[in-house]
């Protein structure tokens, strides 16, 4: 296996370091616990996009800074683009734009099962909201013992919209993606190894960096070409049925999202505390 040496690109959310063959994407905020702000979504398709074409780069490795995957959607830092498009009040104009909008976020995730190159997630600490989207757009998914993930998107009135719903169903079955949508809830690592939704449980974040670099070398010695192709053929069929999916979650939220469930869970997120909600 040929090597091109090592390199480091930062952008405003995300780090890439490059080691030989295998590329490292890592999450970096800059909101709290690496939250997904706008910059997020912008760049991750580019880095994505740049990794697929490097022909130097075999595998990838996702993962996120100081021991913490992502909070998911920083909602502080969208707040100013994203309120204006979720009024009750809001006619065709800003339900065009906010599915537009939706539409953007969604190809982020997207780029990650695109990409050629096997991608496998490195999950330590909180995976939560859009942290599940990007973790299920993944070929594989470890994590360390003190991984806890959520399909939060019910905790504020929002239908996941960015590919959860559409991946997981073939990841841990239709049983357990409805226990986690409808509630919300938290899941440790050891429920998490139960029901498939990771490949590995790792003691802690050290080990955890050391199970994925292994396992992307041992990826990384094989014939590149035959590893891309396994990927695309194992893929054959589900992306259709993923971007349909996710378009119908898009017109389905661009259609209802808009409610005073909603402002009031920005409202008390911004407050600090517990949601109020009516149904309305």
């Amino acid at each position: 296996m040929s090597t091109s040496g090592s390199s480091t690109s930062a952008y405003e959310s995300l780090t890439v370091e490059r080691n030989g063959a295998i590329a490292e994407v890592i999450l970096t905020g800059p909101g709290k616990g690496n939250a997904m702000g706008l910059a997020f979504f912008r760049e991750l398709p580019e880095v994505f996009s740049e990794l697929d074409l490097d022909e130097s780069v075999r595998v990838v490795i996702l993962r996120g800074k100081g021991g913490i995957f992502t909070y998911g959607l920083d909602l502080k830092a969208v707040a100013p683009t994203l309120m204006p498009l979720i009024a009750p009040e809001n006619l065709a104009k800003e339900r065009t734009q906010l599915l537009r909008l939706i539409g953007q976020w969604q190809r982020a995730a997207d780029s990650i099962e695109r990409c050629t190159k096997p991608v496998i997630a490195a999950i330590a600490g909180p995976c939560i909201g859009g942290g599940i989207d990007v973790a299920a757009a993944c070929d594989v998914r470890l994590c360390s013992r003190d991984a806890r993930f959520s399909v939060r998107e019910v905790k504020v009135a929002i239908v996941a919209d960015l590919g959860s719903l559409q991946r997981l169903p073939r990841i841990i079955g239709h049983g357990h993606t409805r226990e986690l949508a409808f509630t919300g809830k938290d899941i440790d690592a050891d429920r998490a190894l139960r029901i498939n939704l990771v490949n590995d449980v790792f003691d802690d974040e050290a080990a955890l960096l050391a199970g994925a670099r292994a396992m992307a070398r041992e990826i990384a010695e094989n014939p590149p070409l035959v590893v891309q192709g396994i990927k695309q053929v194992l893929s054959y069929g589900e992306e259709r049925r993923i971007l349909d999916g996710e378009r119908y979650a898009a017109v389905w939220n661009s259609a209802f999202i808009a409610s005073k469930d909603l402002v009031e869970a920005m409202t008390a997120f911004m407050e600090r505390r517990p949601p109020r909600f009516t149904g309305a």
